[in-house]
């Protein structure tokens, strides 16, 4: 082999090692039936708050309560995550005894480390985030229909929307794709019964060079609007923050479902934005104004800024009752039922 191959090669493995960086699964045995299956999520681990381990969580918790053997699965050495109340079952590998007859359910976020997980238990991929589904996976040292066509014992993926769904079945047509809602927490994310400000609450992650645009085009309009950045707030906070701002400003990008702007709009938010793809079935232009391009952004947001607080807080109060009412955690259960139904043991 020459010199240049052989540098090219080298530059592949780097590339490759980069890519699956972080994304490595724990190293499992799996031990011989029980007769008495479980069901093991593993989670990645996350000292910020992340709305993808928060739905993981909650179906372990909604497992345990419908009487199935279930648990979140770390590292170890993770330190419990105090961003949101839960006593939820925590295994890691070195306490899980994994056995054939259980499931462990893997998310989108190690696609590329899922050769690395045993063989010999039955998987199913839980993907939150479906737009992300190839993200650094090496395009030329992968196989068609990676990552998830050729992984041994897979019995199929579950998604939390539309939108990733129909996504999921176009790039896997030959496997089984199933959806499950997710839940905002009417214990935390409601309405209330306080007045608005002329704030704008918004969630910093995503399109920072479009806010940055928005930002001048605001200020040279001279508006009056406070713009108020959600980071790093534990969930009564977040909703607290939510429940004082009259509009939400949508910055969703290729998401799976977009659980901010649904909390939003459960503490009474006129949402202004983008749905991210995952929102799409949420996003109702009688309650909302999702966008689909940057001018239709600043337009939407200036018109809104415009009414008055009491019109925006009645159709905050119309989406809070629309959202409450479909993504419920005794709809989610009965979602929950119904697939491991089909799944656990079979």
């Amino acid at each position: 082999m020459g010199l240049q191959a052989r540098i090219k090669l080298a530059r592949a493995e780097r590339q490759r090692r980069r890519m699956r960086e972080g994304r490595q699964p724990p190293s499992l045995e799996v031990l011989p039936l029980s007769g008495a299956p479980s069901i093991y999520y593993l989670s990645p681990h996350s000292e910020r708050p992340t709305g993808g381990i928060r739905v993981i969580y909650r179906h372990v918790d909604l497992l345990n309560a419908l009487g199935m053997s279930a648990a979140v699965l770390h590292s170890e050495g993770y330190a419990r995550m105090t961003w949101f109340e839960h006593e939820t079952r925590i295994e890691t590998p070195r306490s899980i005894r994994l056995k054939r007859d259980d499931l462990l359910v893997v998310p989108e976020y190690y696609g590329p480390g899922l050769d690395s997980l045993p063989k010999g238990v039955g998987k199913i991929i839980f993907n939150q985030g479906a737009h992300h589904t190839f993200d650094r996976l090496d395009f030329e040292a992968t196989a068609p229909g990676a990552p998830y066509r050729d992984l041994p014992d897979l019995r199929g993926i579950l998604t939390v929307s539309e939108d990733s769904r129909r996504l999921l079945s176009l790039a896997f047509p030959d496997l089984s794709i199933s959806m499950v809602r997710n839940v905002v927490d009417q214990k935390i994310f409601h309405a209330g019964a306080q007045e608005r400000k002329r704030q704008i609450a918004f969630v910093p992650s995503r399109r920072f060079e479009e806010f940055e645009q928005l930002r001048h085009v605001l200020r040279s309009r001279g508006l009056g609007w406070e713009l108020m950045p959600i980071r790093g707030l534990a969930e009564v906070e977040v909703a607290r923050v939510l429940r004082e701002s009259a509009i939400f400003l949508s910055l969703s990008d290729r998401d799976g479902f977009g659980l901010p702007a649904a909390e939003a709009m459960a503490c009474g938010c006129y949402v202004v934005g983008y749905t991210g793809g995952g929102g799409d079935e949420f996003f109702d232009p009688a309650f909302s104004a999702p966008v689909s391009g940057f001018v239709e952004l600043l337009e939407n947001l200036i018109r809104a800024t415009e009414q008055p607080l009491e019109v925006l807080a009645d159709r905050g109060l119309q989406a809070s009752a629309a959202i409450l009412s479909r993504y419920t955690a005794e709809g989610l259960r009965g979602d929950l039922m119904e697939f491991y139904g089909q799944h656990l043991g079979s």
